[in-house]
């Protein structure tokens, strides 16, 4: 009797799920196509941001080749090479974008045009697109330009946050720190930063014997 229940019920299950396939064979059919149709739009966008990335890629790579060549002209020509980098940050992926407006700022800046640069510094400080290693990279180097004449609070309250421990540019940001103090006449405050970072194994060794040379100056 077990066995024949069992049938009947195994029939009527199938007989049941035949049904329904006939009622809802449109709506399984277009969801059907529907995954077949995003997982085509899926590999064809791969494939198109693939494209994107090669010639942004050549593009830099030229760009880049050019101001080499150039590094021998005047600092005034060097900055006319910064239009390469400008259309780039207008149109390449954002990696690329970032890049080149990091190397557009810096030939604004050899040229003289502080401010150009800095604007450029600030837009990428600002993306929140960007890779935060890039972000504070240009937070640094926009830093760097302003350390002899920019507003000493706005300065140390964009590079503070640089210190931390986990930070990649930590030692740079507190090289430019000491370097603020001193500009201020906080002698001894400027001197015991660059005893720390002449004794810290981790910073660049650039840092290290920046920071020697200038405690060796100042005599302490």
């Amino acid at each position: 009797m077990v066995d024949i229940f069992d049938e009947v019920d195994e029939e009527l299950r199938a007989e049941k799920t035949q049904q329904l396939l006939k009622r809802y064979s449109g709506v399984i059919g277009g969801v059907a196509f529907a995954i077949v149709g995003v997982a085509a739009g899926w590999q064809g966008w791969q494939w198109w941001q693939a494209r994107q990335d090669a010639a942004a890629a050549s593009a830099f790579v030229a760009a880049m080749s050019s101001a080499e060549t150039a590094a021998t002209l005047d600092p005034t020509a060097r900055g006319a090479l910064g239009g390469a980098f400008d259309a780039l940050a207008a149109g390449a992926p954002e990696g690329y974008k970032t890049l080149s407006r990091l190397r557009a700022a810096a030939l604004k800046a050899d040229a003289g045009d502080l401010a150009g640069a800095a604007a450029l510094w600030d837009q990428v400080a600002a993306d929140g697109a960007a890779d935060p290693l890039l972000r504070d990279l240009a937070t640094l180097l926009w830093a760097q330009r302003q350390i002899d004449q920019g507003d000493p609070a706005r300065l140390e309250a964009r590079l503070k946050p640089l210190t931390d421990p986990d930070n990649a540019w930590r030692a740079f940001a507190k090289e430019q720190l000491a370097l603020l103090a001193l500009r201020q006449g906080h002698t001894d405050e400027a001197q015991a930063s660059f005893r720390v970072l002449a004794r810290d194994v981790t910073a660049p060794t650039g840092v290290r014997n920046r920071a020697t040379a200038l405690l060796s100056r100042l005599g302490a």
